[in-house]
């Protein structure tokens, strides 16, 4: 066992002291970081010549405390020498001067690196274009977010009529002088006479939600704390229902799982201690519910999950004459069994997609006034997976998975197919919001080298007409964007987007190549515009997306074969994709870098493990590193249908065979790895991170650099501002570029 070897070792030559920060104040040169040689250990992993002076010795890195704790889950010694980094930084001091000192040496190695200020400038300038959001419509008003283009968050703004004059309602740039407070979400009163929005703040997962009066664009006083992943469900103008977890007891650890998330009624105007529990289920304080309300105001429908799976469990709670009741819910799906997601209510009527029956998902029809005969098929499982409906107007609105790729289909209210909505090239449409009467609808299309641009489209007619197209600094022509299938180990067939300059692409040059890739959580990974991954295209860099077992590209076989026991068919597929595109020509030799976030970072973590000899360089991003004690903090304990659970033999000894944390691999050369966290991430936390670097710094793995990057007032991703995306952009571009060889300069092809 490394840790146990590493251990002996670390009592032979007491190394538990901390080490002065000698590269706060002198930069990385040559002159100064000795050439050390991998010669001493094998299979190097890239064939590029590359200047030695951004290699770093073990020396440089901050000595990092080993304890001596090895424990014994079902028969096998575990060391775990690093858990003392997943003390809370707030309140441990060694933790916070290990995380000050681990940041101070990657902000001087990234602050050296070629190309860095060239990389900022070209995110910069893909940022830099007017960009809207999805309408959404309520009475006569349409309210959508705005940027101008370098504003650190949306703004969001409101207009009467389609074509009237747009007010701003709503400017979280006002809210912090850092940037650190962020609109999370929010939803208009049906009449448009009110609007609730979320606060987000330095990226946790934890919402406040407040009320503004639209008329007037004056926010309320309340402040309705402690929501965490919630909807917002109007009963008509009155009030909304949201969903919020128990406010924490005193000395209780934020970090620790959190239990019996419960539906509340908060009434305009009043506060938060008077709002209503209208749904809770203290017999199962695992599960967590949210509730929606059918757009006639009729039902409440209140959705429970006990995981990410995303099986489900519904109750009905009447509401009558679309006012706030006596909360009684009536069970409609009373078990947690299979998916289920509701697409819309009239009168007794109410329309679901589930799974019940048909793995890639049809929709069924139920009619309350028969409850048990009342069941019904309305568009049956076709090859695709359906992804998503719409009752808008008097049809349905139906988006398929394709290949990856959405497709939008028309159906009236029986199902029977009308038109189909097609998109030009490979991109990805979404939106196709409203509600049963709207006379239209609007949508969204981007793609890889396309930002988002929304278009209305009169259901009426069909007409589709722009409402915000993006003017662009670039020709998106001159990309090209390919969808190509590779086999995996096993032999199956895996799809992946290619995304290069297209005069590269004649040229059949080899290029550095960056791969990204999920495989998790029955999540779709689908084209869509990035305007970092712009910056590494634009440097004549490929972009690879493989669409790997495990995520929801292809329904519920797709997601099953890459989960719980089979999790090693997406480490396989990932592995394979590098493969391919080194086989192929696509990546040059020893230039290809790879790139993951959450469940991704799991990914990277462990095929760099397992394969290290593949890869140049990696950026494993707020990824879970730790897979045999994912499930004791925060939202871990809902991650456990996906991987398992640690307390249960068969399962542990599946995630300690990839357990990124516990399987680096002495004596074989490693790429160069920038581990990224955000310090606030209350989603997976960056304990996990910590630990992974410490491991990586302390095993014997070659002299390129493996590195920690802790972003300030920031979480897991969502409400990160721009001017930090820029910045964490440019530093894992510039460190991957290098990595590879290639130049930040734009117009290498």
């Amino acid at each position: 066992m490394i840790w146990e070897k590493l251990l002996i070792r670390q009592r032979a030559v007491g190394a538990i002291a901390t080490v002065s920060l000698v590269l706060t104040t002198t930069p990385l040169h040559a002159e100064n970081a000795a050439e050390i040689t991998s010669a001493s250990v094998s299979g190097s992993s890239a064939s590029l010549a590359l200047p030695t002076r951004m290699i770093l010795p073990r020396s440089v890195y901050p000595v990092t405390r080993m304890d001596e704790l090895v424990e014994q889950p079902f028969g096998e010694r575990v060391a775990d020498p690093f858990r003392w980094l997943e003390a809370d930084p707030g309140k441990d001091a060694d933790v916070a001067n290990w995380i000050a000192r681990q940041n101070a040496l990657s902000a001087e190695y990234l602050g050296n690196l070629p190309g860095r200020d060239r990389f900022a400038a070209r995110i910069r300038s893909f940022f830099d274009y007017e960009r809207y959001g999805l309408p959404r419509k309520a009475g006569t008003r349409y309210f959508y977010s705005r940027n101008s283009g370098l504003q650190n968050h949306s703004t969001l703004w409101v207009r009467r009529g389609v074509n009237g004059n747009q007010r701003l309602l709503v400017d979280p740039n006002t809210w912090s002088a850092d940037g650190s407070l962020a609109l999370a979400q929010w939803e208009p009163s049906p009449s448009g006479r009110f609007l609730a929005f979320a606060e987000q703040e330095a990226g946790s997962d934890w919402r406040t939600l407040r009320v503004v009066e639209v008329a007037s664009g004056k926010a309320l006083e309340e402040r309705l704390s402690w929501a965490n992943d919630t909807e917002i469900a109007w009963i008509g103008d009155e009030g909304f229902l949201y969903s919020r977890f128990p406010a924490p007891m005193a000395g209780e650890d934020p970090r620790a799982p959190r239990f019996n998330k419960s539906v509340w009624y908060h009434r305009v105007g009043t506060g938060q201690g008077e709002d209503q529990q209208v749904f809770a289920t203290p017999d199962h304080p695992e599960w967590s519910h949210k509730a929606q309300v059918t757009s006639d105001g009729r039902w409440a429908v209140v959705v429970s999950e006990v995981s990410t799976d995303k099986r489900n469990a519904i109750h009905l709670i009447p509401l009558e004459g679309g006012q706030a009741g006596s909360w009684k819910a009536v069970p409609l799906v009373p078990e947690i069994t299979h998916h289920w997601r509701m697409v819309a209510g009239v009168d007794n009527k109410l329309w679901f997609l589930t799974d019940l029956g048909a793995p890639e998902f049809h929709l069924v029809s139920i009619d309350l006034a028969r409850p048990k005969a009342g069941w019904s098929v309305v568009v049956p499982q076709r090859g695709n997976k359906l992804e998503g409906a719409r009752m808008i107007g008097d049809r349905f609105l139906l988006s398929y998975l394709q290949d990856g790729q959405s497709v939008a289909v028309m159906t009236d209210r029986k199902g029977r197919p009308g038109k189909a909505i097609t998109l030009n090239g490979i991109g990805t449409a979404s939106g196709f919001g409203g509600r049963p009467g709207d006379p239209e609808t609007f949508y969204q299309f981007s793609s890889f080298a396309t930002p988002p641009a929304i278009y209305r489209m009169d259901l009426r007619t069909g007409a589709v007409s722009p409402f915000a197209v993006p003017k662009m600094t670039f020709d998106p022509a001159d990309f090209e964007v390919e969808q190509r299938r590779f086999a995996s180990k096993d032999g199956t067939q895996v799809p992946m987007y290619v995304v290069r300059k297209r005069s590269a692409a004649k040229a059949g040059k080899a290029l550095p190549t960056l791969l990204y890739g999920y495989g998790g959580f029955d999540i779709s990974l689908t084209p869509g515009f990035s305007p970092v991954r712009m910056a590494w295209l634009d440097a004549g860099g490929a972009f690879a997306l493989a669409n790997i077992r495990g995520g929801g590209e292809f329904g519920r076989n797709w997601h099953e074969a890459g989960r719980r026991e089979n999790k090693q068919n997406s480490f396989d597929d990932f592995i394979a994709a590098g493969e391919y595109l080194i086989s192929e020509g696509i990546a040059a030799k020893g230039a290809l870098a790879i790139q993951g976030a959450s469940n991704g970072g799991l990914l990277v973590g462990a095929v760099v493990n397992q394969r290290p000899d593949l890869f140049a360089a990696a950026n494993p991003d707020v990824g879970v590193m730790d897979m045999l004690r994912f499930d004791r903090f925060t939202s871990g304990r809902f991650w456990v249908d996906d991987y398992g659970r640690p307390d249960r033999e068969a399962d542990w000894r599946t995630l300690r065979a990839y357990s990124p944390y516990h399987n680096i691999s002495g004596g074989k050369a490693y790429p160069a790895i920038l581990v990224t966290t955000g310090e606030n991430d209350d989603r997976v936390v960056p304990a996990h991170s910590f630990k992974y670097v410490a491991a990586l710094q302390a095993a014997k793995i070659g002299d390129r650099p493996q590195l920690l990057r802790v972003e300030t007032r920031s979480g897991h991703g969502a409400g990160k501002p721009v001017d930090k995306v820029i910045s964490s952009g440019a530093d894992v571009l510039s460190f991957l570029a290098y990595w590879t060889g290639l130049s930040a300069q734009p117009g290498a092809f």
